[in-house]
């Protein structure tokens, strides 16, 4: 791994990472929102944050000088893989300010029948960028190290196929990716709390990304007010 590559890893060590993203039909999801959510997590000690689309990544950048793991969610017909599905999607996240290139990296067909593994050198040849690898199973996050990602993540754990009737956050395979690999593995997906990160970090997670459970007002909202008005409906039927 390159020495670049190797420091920008480093600062990552056991640090919060939070991912600043929103619906596409939320208010929220507009780059100026972003970018202050963006800058918040930095201001209360963030060591990095995740962040969707070029133009969110262009304006986090205007406001944060820590790592930015960049991607772009791309719905593309024909294929499941939406997370940076495509070369060109992790050229733009380069070329917007991301240090840090976010992929799918399942095993599922990806849109013009790239590879991963091609993906993946030419994003260090050609952007000199380290990769995230986004996996869903032990054999995937093996896959991914084969085709040379420089982390790995548990990202698409309980989004996949062969993940769908699981939950996250995904301990065991956070688990088999600290014992069986050898580069770091974050748990991402499913912290919704403090003491469920530290969980992560005691299970030998590298770092903890933090999405909903801070930033995502939509999802909470939603979840909050089903819970209060399924109550209301329930005393109202009582009386």
């Amino acid at each position: 791994m390159p020495t670049d590559f190797l420091n920008l890893i480093t600062c990552l060590h056991h640090g919060l990472i939070v991912s600043c993203q929103a619906p596409v039909d939320s208010p929220l999801h507009e780059p100026i929102v972003i970018a202050a959510m963006a800058q918040a997590a930095v201001n209360n000690s963030a060591i990095a944050v995740r962040i969707d689309t070029p133009s969110q990544i262009t304006a986090v950048r205007a406001r944060v000088k820590v790592p930015i793991i960049g991607l772009w969610k791309q719905v593309i017909v024909g294929s499941d893989v939406y997370i940076t599905p495509q070369f060109y999607h992790a050229a733009a996240v380069a070329k917007a300010g991301a240090d840090i290139i976010a992929i799918d990296a399942t095993t599922r067909n990806r849109p013009g029948d790239e590879l991963v593994i091609d993906i993946i050198a030419r994003i260090h040849d050609e952007l000199s960028k380290p990769v995230m690898a986004d996996v869903d199973t032990i054999e995937a996050a093996k896959a991914a190290v084969d085709a040379g990602a420089d982390i790995v993540g548990t990202t698409l754990y309980g989004y996949t196929n062969p993940t769908k009737q699981l939950s996250p956050p995904g301990w065991e395979l956070l688990r088999q990716m600290v014992e069986q690999l050898d580069i770091p593995a974050i748990c991402e997906g499913g912290i919704s709390s403090p003491q469920m990160a530290r969980q992560a970090l005691d299970l030998g997670a590298y770092a903890v990304v933090v999405g909903t459970a801070i930033t995502g007002i939509d999802l909470q909202v939603q979840a909050y007010s089903s819970i209060i008005n399924s109550q209301a409906i329930a005393l109202k039927n009582l009386k």
